[in-house]
């Protein structure tokens, strides 16, 4: 084994680009570890974990980044160094018309681009305050991808942001569609009547995906990041966006989508959702329906019901049926006629932290003592996220998994090890899955795991023994990854896939009670 550590001084890149790289370093046949990352605190602890930390790695700041490789040979390490040259530094020419320019500053970039309206940070967030303030100086909006900004200067931010008319999504906003065009990681869905304003990255795509699929469309989708309805920001964004959204002429119906908010945030904000001429649905997980209600707008408990109640808002004649069908309940019964006796228990593995806290909740409303690393409740707070006990649900974005290496939804890949290890623990029942589409995410989800169920499954099957696999795709049609493809290789090898998060996780609560209804 050998092993080469390089620090290029001042050389920023955004966290986006090294998640993908790292991510295709480390599929690279020879590469044992492979860190390509800014040398933050963080990163410079899991070289350390790995044994890649040198003096001069330790001696690195946060703007100078960090190449890393150990490889089987000498020829594998140095193909693999040339590699991440190639795609860190591959030469844009700036003479056709139309091409890509790098710009250093945000000056040369409104220099490039003199009518742009919103700048994206991704920078680390020790820099990431004050190149929004700059871009809202400027009368940008501003969506911050980046994490890590302090509280407080999030909410001086929004204040500044409010004062002058701007949004500021974020900070650790991940996904917004705006004016038709998805940012950071956002679906392909129709243009429609259907505005959205979410502090939470998944529920937002997946209640624009349900929109979708019913046959209507998102007008705008607003990210807020997810501490925007903390007590110390009191929903500062999803106030503006709730506004912004009644003034904006496309939009018919507004739906907000959040886990549940502190109770004076949502006091604050339910009292404007009161003052809103248009239809308000209100997706809280775990919310306070009562309140929601008297504010005059509609409650939603799921994601999916986010969506469904917001079309009929805006379409009354519309059908939607939510009854569980006789052919759910009949793949329930005969899945449960499958297992074994020790087999009692839902292991979920999740890209998407918001669709971990609705399973979280779902499968709470069925009766089920549940574990997660994203639970709030003391009694359901997970001890060790390397350790499954009874049913347990795990974000894999979660920080505590994602120390140096890129997040699942771009590098699907990295839960495989944890999906053999449940498929074959003896008291998994069920194994929940989400996949994620469209832009940012990776460019064939399934694909990177496809072979690790192939084999596990075989596996179980030449032992004499079946878990039900349950996935659900968060995706359209027009996803650039190719939704039918992506199910059809699951179905294939039996995998059923849900048409929802919610359908998944009461399929699961199905499957392991003791009698299905």
């Amino acid at each position: 084994m050998i092993s080469k550590v390089m620090i290029e001084k001042n050389a920023y890149h955004d966290s986006v680009t090294l998640m993908s790289l790292s991510g295709k370093v480390l599929g690279v046949e020879g590469v044992e570890e492979a860190v390509v990352s800014m040398a933050t605190g963080m990163n410079k602890e899991l070289l350390d974990n790995i044994h890649l930390l040198t003096d001069e790695a330790k001696e690195a700041t946060e703007n100078d980044l960090i190449i890393a490789v150990k490889a089987v040979s000498e020829e594998v390490l140095e193909e693999t160094l040339q590699f991440i040259d190639d795609a860190l530094n591959k030469k844009k020419s700036s003479k056709k018309s139309g091409q890509e320019q790098t710009a250093e500053t945000l000056n040369k970039a409104l220099d490039y681009l003199p009518d742009a309206n919103m700048a994206i940070i991704s920078v680390p967030g020790e820099y990431a305050a004050r190149e929004a303030r700059l871009a809202l100086n400027k009368g940008l909006h501003v969506m911050m991808f980046s994490d890590n900004v302090t509280i407080e200067d999030e909410r001086k931010l929004k204040e500044l942001g409010r004062e002058k008319g701007l949004l500021v999504m974020g900070p650790d906003c991940g996904t917004a569609m705006i004016n038709q065009t998805g940012l950071c990681f956002a679906n392909n869905v129709k243009q429609g009547e259907i505005g959205l304003v979410a502090a939470s990255g998944t529920g937002l795509q997946e209640v624009a995906v349900q929109i979708d699929r019913l046959g209507y469309g998102v007008s705008q989708a607003i990210g807020t990041g997810g501490r925007d309805l903390h007590k110390d920001i009191g929903g500062i964004m999803m106030l503006e966006g709730l506004r912004a959204l009644d003034a904006d002429e496309q939009t018919k119906v507004i739906a907000l989508i959040s886990k549940p908010p502190a109770k004076e945030v949502q006091d604050k904000i339910l009292e404007e959702v009161s003052k809103i001429n248009k239809p308000v649905v209100v997706g809280f997980l775990d919310g306070d329906q009562v309140a929601v209600e008297q504010s005059g707008a509609v409650f939603a408990p799921t994601l999916i019901e986010t969506a469904r109640q917001a079309v009929k808002a805006l379409d009354s004649s519309v059908t939607l049926d939510k009854e569980i069908s006789e052919t759910l309940v009949n793949y329930a019964q005969n899945e449960q006629a499958s297992l074994q006796d020790k087999q009692q228990y839902i292991r979920g593995l999740f890209c998407g932290g918001t669709l971990t806290s609705e399973a979280l909740s779902i499968l709470r409303s069925e009766g089920l003592a549940v574990k997660s690393n994203v639970a709030k409740k003391a009694e359901e707070k997970l001890d060790n996220i390397h350790e499954s006990v009874g049913h347990t649900l795990l974000d894999m974005g979660d920080d505590d998994f994602t120390k140096g290496k890129p997040h699942p939804m771009i590098e699907p890949s990295l839960r495989n090890d944890r999906i053999r290890e449940e498929l074959l623990n003896e008291e998994t029942a069920v194994l929940l899955l989400d996949f994620e589409l469209g832009y940012g995410s990776h460019e064939d989800p399934v694909g990177e795991s496809i072979a690790t169920l192939s084999e596990t499954l075989s596996e179980l099957k030449n032992q004499g023994r079946h878990v039900s696999v349950i996935a659900y795709m968060c995706a359209t049609k027009q996803d650039k990854q190719g939704y039918q493809n992506q199910v059809d290789r699951l179905s294939a090898l039996g995998i059923y896939v849900a048409a929802s998060n919610e359908e998944a996780s009461k399929l699961a609560a199905m499957i392991t009670s003791k009698e299905v209804k």
